[in-house]
């Protein structure tokens, strides 16, 4: 288990070589790592950051990589109305979720924390692979969407040193490909929403991802409403209604973008979104404990399994 991009991940492969497995563990690592430094607003040797600091100014050239990158965010913002916003990370922190916050911020406070908000105002120049922000103060950041990138680069690397089976788990965002050393698929289990360190419910996982947003560990508490740790870009309100929303669909990136997304959508939008994609599916957990699935997504329940699932890596198998 390893600290990257400010969370816990964890890599697995599956291989008859034990050495091959190491080394392709190795490399995913690796690949995390040089992702992180391309995308981290935090880094200010990144080329986001000098994205960042043009703002208002300049454009600036960056690599194809992180251009595509940008542009596929921007494409989902569409999809989404602006729910995704990669320019969310210019707003003012003016909610609190450590617990502290017992009453609403000024009106006035919110609104200004979003005044350079905008994913419209995000001008990419494809003859100079250039970004620009079209305002002074704006800045983006690649929060819902990183993890998921990170964990498809690292999958890739890792299988095209031959590892025909893995997980890339970034702290239970995960992508899985190939099977178990046993031939059994992967097992992913589903935690119960009133109790989040048991689990009730799982599903088979065969190149899938699973991605999780949620308010279970992080949100405020005021005159008896939860509002959760994520903000809707548009309001600069936190989203409530949903305790969580999972994802489920063959890219850890889009699935990463579409789990908050679908949060900020809420109940009835969100479910109308995903059941509009080919091949994407959700879970949602209400502030009410109900939990709402898309159209064609079939979970498995402990009480109609003779045993429960497989959850344990198996034998040859490595990890970090």
């Amino acid at each position: 288990m390893l600290l990257l991009m400010g969370t816990r991940f964890e890599l697995v492969a599956v291989s008859e070589d034990e050495q091959l497995a190491d080394k392709a563990i190795e490399a995913g690592i690796l690949e995390i790592q040089r992702i992180e430094a391309l995308i981290s607003e935090w880094q200010p040797t990144s080329q986001t950051s000098a994205i960042n600091r043009s703002a208002g100014g300049m454009p600036v050239s960056v690599d194809e990589e992180l251009y595509e990158l940008i542009r596929r965010s921007l494409r989902i913002s569409e999809l989404t109305g602006g729910a995704f916003d990669i320019s969310w990370a210019a707003a003012d922190k003016v909610w609190k979720f450590d617990g502290s916050m017992k009453t609403m911020p000024d009106s006035q406070a919110v609104a200004n924390s979003i005044r350079h908000i905008g994913y419209q105002k995000i001008q990419l120049i494809p003859e100079t692979h250039s970004v620009y922000l079209q305002e002074q103060g704006m800045k983006i950041g690649f929060g819902a969407i990183g993890k998921g990138y990170a964990a498809n680069k690292a999958r890739d690397v890792m299988r095209n040193m031959g590892i025909k089976s893995g997980v890339v788990n970034a702290a239970g965002d995960l992508i899985t490909w190939g099977k178990q050393a046993d031939g059994q698929p992967w097992y992913i289990g589903i935690a119960d929403p009133a109790e989040k360190d048991k689990v009730f419910s799982w599903l088979t996982a065969d190149h899938t991802a699973i991605v999780t947003s949620g308010s279970y560990e992080k949100f405020a508490e005021i005159d008896g409403k939860r509002y959760a740790h994520i903000i809707d870009p548009r309001t600069g309100y936190p989203v409530t209604g949903l305790k969580s929303v999972t994802i489920i669909c063959p890219d850890a990136e889009l699935a990463d973008a579409l789990a908050t997304a679908t949060m900020v959508l809420g109940r009835e939008e969100g479910l109308y979104l995903i059941n509009q994609l080919k091949g994407v599916e959700c879970l949602m957990i209400t502030d009410q404990d109900e939990m709402v699935t898309s159209d064609n997504l079939h979970l498995h329940y402990y009480k109609n399994k003779p045993q429960p699932a497989k959850a344990a890596i198996p034998a040859k198998t490595s990890k970090m």
